[in-house]
C-alpha cells in the first residue's frame, strides 16, 4: 500500500512540476488556436449566408454580416414543401443505407477475420482488387440500369456507398482483436454463428460500428452524383442534389442577367453557396456530437491495432 501511495505521489509531483506546466501551457495553446482555425471558417459560412449579395461581391466575407440579408434562404425555402421532402428522401436513404451498410460490412469482416475460414485470403484478394481497378462509370451505369432496373428508385442511391473495402478494413481490425476463446465457448454452450454474430460479436463492435457509421452516414447525406445519374423524378430528388439544382438555377440567373445588362450583384450566388453548406450540414451537427466518443474511441482503437 505504501508502494502505491508513493507511486502516486511520485506521478503527482512530475504532474505539478515546472516543465510539465509548461507543457500543458503550450499544448492548451496549440488546441485552442487549432480550434479557432476550425471554426473561423464555418462562421464565415453563416455570416456569409446572413449577408448580401451585393456587400459580397465588391467587399467579400466577413466573420459577422455585414449588411444583414435572408434572400439566400427565401431562395432555397422558396417552395418549403419541396424542401421538406428532400429532407425526408435524404434520411430516409442515410438511415437505411447506414443500417445495411453496417450490417453488411460488419459481418463481411467479421467472416474475413475469421482464422478458421478457409477460404478468407483468396475472397480477401477479390476485395483488395477493385481498390486498384474497376468497371468505369459507363459499365456501372450500363448495370445499374440495364441489368438492376434501377433507374429513378432510391435503391440506385443506396446500393452503390453501402459497402466499401476501405470501411471492411478497419472493421476487420476490431473484428481481429476480439479473442476467439469467446467464440469458442459460445459454440461449446451450442450457439449457432447467427447467434454469435448478433450476441456476442456485434455488442463488442460497438466503437467499430459508431466510427464505420460516421462514415457511412456523411457519405450517403453529401451524396448527390448518383441521384444526378439515376434519378429524373423531382419528388425523389435527394437534399444535396436539390441544393445542386437550385445553385445551378441561381447561377444561370446571373449570366441571363449579366447578358441583359441587369446588375449581377442583385442576383444571389455566393451567398446561395454559404446558405445552401448551412442547410446542408446542420443535422450533420446535431447528430454528430451523441457518437463523438464512439467516434474517437473506434478511431483510436483501430489507429492502435492497425
Amino acid at each position: 500500500m505504501a508502494a502505491n501511495t508513493s507511486g502516486f505521489e511520485g506521478a503527482s509531483k512530475i504532474k505539478n512540476s515546472p516543465s510539465s506546466m509548461i507543457f500543458y501551457i503550450i499544448a492548451y495553446i496549440v488546441v485552442a488556436f487549432m480550434a479557432i482555425v476550425c471554426l473561423v471558417p464555418f462562421l464565415i459560412m453563416v455570416s456569409g449566408s446572413f449577408t448580401a449579395e451585393k456587400y459580397i461581391t465588391f467587399h467579400g466575407f466577413n466573420i459577422y454580416p455585414v449588411e444583414f440579408s435572408t434572400s439566400a434562404y427565401q431562395i432555397i425555402f422558396k417552395n418549403p414543401a419541396t424542401v421538406a421532402k428532400a429532407y425526408g428522401v435524404s434520411i430516409y436513404v442515410t438511415l437505411l443505407g447506414t443500417f445495411l451498410g453496417l450490417m453488411i460490412t460488419a459481418a463481411t469482416s467479421y467472416v474475413l477475420g475469421r482464422k478458421d475460414f478457409k477460404y478468407r485470403n483468396k475472397f480477401s484478394f477479390f476485395f483488395y482488387f477493385t481498390t486498384l481497378f474497376n468497371g468505369g462509370l459507363v459499365c456501372t451505369y450500363i448495370f445499374f440500369v440495364r441489368y438492376l432496373h434501377l433507374s429513378n428508385s432510391l435503391w440506385a442511391i443506396i446500393l452503390p456507398g453501402m459497402f466499401s473495402v476501405f470501411n471492411m478494413l478497419i472493421m476487420r481490425t476490431f473484428v481481429v482483436g476480439i479473442p476467439t476463446a469467446l467464440i469458442e465457448s459460445a459454440k461449446i454452450d451450442g450457439a449457432g454463428e447467427y447467434r454469435i454474430f448478433f450476441s456476442i460479436i456485434l455488442p463488442l463492435l460497438k466503437p467499430g460500428l459508431a466510427t464505420i457509421g460516421l462514415f457511412l452516414a456523411l457519405a450517403y447525406w453529401n451524396n448527390w452524383y448518383n441521384a444526378m445519374l439515376f434519378i429524373t423524378d423531382t419528388d425523389k430528388f435527394p437534399l444535396q442534389y436539390m441544393l445542386y439544382n437550385t445553385l445551378q438555377k441561381a447561377e444561370a440567373m446571373s449570366r441571363i442577367a449579366a447578358q441583359a445588362g441587369i446588375v449581377v450583384a442583385d442576383v444571389p450566388s455566393n451567398s446561395l453557396k454559404m446558405a445552401m453548406a448551412v442547410v446542408a450540414t446542420g443535422p450533420i451537427l446535431i447528430v454528430y456530437p451523441f457518437v463523438q466518443k464512439y467516434f474517437v474511441a473506434g478511431i483510436t482503437i483501430g489507429s492502435v491495432k492497425g
